[in-house]
């Protein structure tokens, strides 16, 4: 019968390695999801692709100082870049996973056999004493042979999973500085609102004090001014409804902001927030390049395709070696007595997995399906980012046309109550039609700040949506 030693089980293994090790891992390609040409709603306007900083994209320095602020103390921004350091660490250790380790040992006991053992007997025949010294201290170095270049895998998956949360982290970023920058137009609409029922109680004052004079006149009954009052109290209504929103909506941006709930300053000239900038959508396909979830989406697929490499791998023969070097001696005098106390030991090992076969392929098709299941929710984040583009130009288009509509009600309803008021003066017009043309302005107002509001928020969207930049 023909033994194999060590040197000749190693080289056969790793012959047979070199043969398959070209089909470990699959190298990544992006699938192809037949992404459009072109938006379902398309907005006509001029102007460069969406790449502006949020800096240069709003206009209000207040604004700017509570989203600087946000992001700086937001808690979920500090997690996320906590987050960040791990898988920094992470990756670090997966670039030194396969290198050797050397370890080292040393220590020293004394034993006592029995006297009627041969080990005892011989012992005490030839040392003269009961007892048996060992002094030892040695270096270990060990060392797996990266054959199916699982370093590379483990290294590429790290790395995919360090930037992919860098990724998330924008991702976050963005969506803050949506959350904040919402929450600050949301507040001034809300100051808006207040200043309108403010108003509105002023002119229900005049219209109130006008109407309480011919009251006593006997020119109207007391149903007119019974119905003026009203009038009053649904502009008085309006003004605690306000300031309890306006005190919400604070706590909120301030939370945002990653402070205590606070008083927030902020503009008094709505009209001034408008954006001025153009927005053009691009392609589809451009969102690849832009929006921060996206690419944190592929990159997970990256990952799971390293992941799936490296479960395919432990279903192949691994080879280690396990070199020493040290010193022993039976005497603490002779312990470093070079060379004479010198020892070495030279170790090679193959594993092979047999039993556990069954286990570690269901190891690797579980890998697999993690794999598939990551490019359809990267698909399906293709998919939401091409949607809300498209929500985003509708609600902007659809706004600025609301807007237009209601200017041009406002002049109606404007020129509505001088002439309601002139025409009452001169009795030819009823207490109803003032009151109606009053409300009618007051409700067409709110309804003006709150498409402003829409208009706003609908143009923070599309360049969340579009991919802005968050530098």
């Amino acid at each position: 019968m023909k033994i194999f030693n060590i040197k000749q089980i190693l080289i056969g293994g790793v012959m047979t390695s070199v043969l398959v090790s070209c089909s470990i891992q699959k190298e990544y390609q992006r699938s192809d999801f037949n992404i459009p040409e072109n938006y379902k709603q398309q907005v006509q306007v001029t102007g460069d692709t969406i790449v502006l900083p949020w800096k240069t994209f709003f206009n209000d320095p207040k604004l700017i100082g509570l989203i600087e602020k946000a992001l700086d103390k937001n808690n979920e921004i500090n997690v996320a870049l906590k987050n960040i350091e791990q898988l920094d660490l992470a990756y670090k250790q997966a670039k030194n996973t396969l290198m050797p380790t050397l370890d080292f040992n040393a220590g020293a006991n004394r034993s006592w056999a029995s006297k009627n053992s041969l080990n005892g007997s011989l012992n005490e025949q030839f040392t003269g004493a009961k007892y048996l010294d060992d002094f030892n201290a040695n270096l270990q170095l060990s060392w797996e042979v990266d054959i199916w270049g699982k370093a590379k895998m483990q290294k590429q998956s790290a790395a995919a999973d360090y930037f992919a949360q860098k990724q998330n982290t924008d991702a976050l970023k963005s969506r803050i500085i949506v959350e904040v920058a919402k929450a600050y137009y949301n507040l001034v609409s809300l100051d808006e609102q207040l200043k309108i029922a403010q108003k509105n109680i002023k002119l229900s004052d005049k219209t109130l004090t006008m109407m309480k004079l011919q009251y006593t006149a006997g020119q109207i009954n007391s149903l007119a001014i019974q119905q003026s009052e009203a009038q009053k109290k649904t502009a008085e209504l309006l003004v605690p409804l306000a300031q309890q929103n306006i005190s919400v909506q604070e706590n909120a941006l301030n939370i945002l902001c990653g402070e205590y709930p606070s008083a927030v300053e902020r503009t008094e000239n709505f009209e001034a927030l408008i954006i001025g900038h153009k927005m053009s959508s691009g392609i589809p396909a451009q969102l690849l390049s832009r929006r921060p979830d996206l690419k944190a989406a592929e990159l997970n697929v990256v990952s799971l395709n390293a992941k799936t490499g490296l479960a395919k791998a432990t279903m192949y023969p691994s080879i280690s070696l396990s070199p020493q070097i040290g010193v022993n001696s039976n005497k603490l005098n002779t312990w470093f007595d070079l060379p004479g106390s010198i020892t070495k030991t030279v170790a090679a090992n193959l594993a092979m997995p047999l039993l556990k076969k069954r286990q570690l392929k269901t190891g690797y098709e579980t890998a697999i399906i993690e794999q598939e299941k990551a490019v359809i929710n990267f698909k399906q984040t293709l998919m939401t980012a091409v949607g809300e583009v498209s929500d985003a130009m509708t609600k902007s288009q659809g706004s600025s046309e609301r807007l237009s509509l209601l200017e041009q009600r406002t002049i109606i309803l404007e020129k509505g109550i001088n002439d309601a008021m002139k025409l009452y003066k001169n009795g030819m017009a009823t207490y109803l039609e003032v009151i109606t043309a009053q409300n009618n302005k007051l409700q067409n107002d709110l309804e003006f700040i709150n498409v402003k509001a829409e208009k706003l928020n609908a143009e923070v969207d599309l360049y969340r949506a579009l991919g802005g930049g968050i530098n």
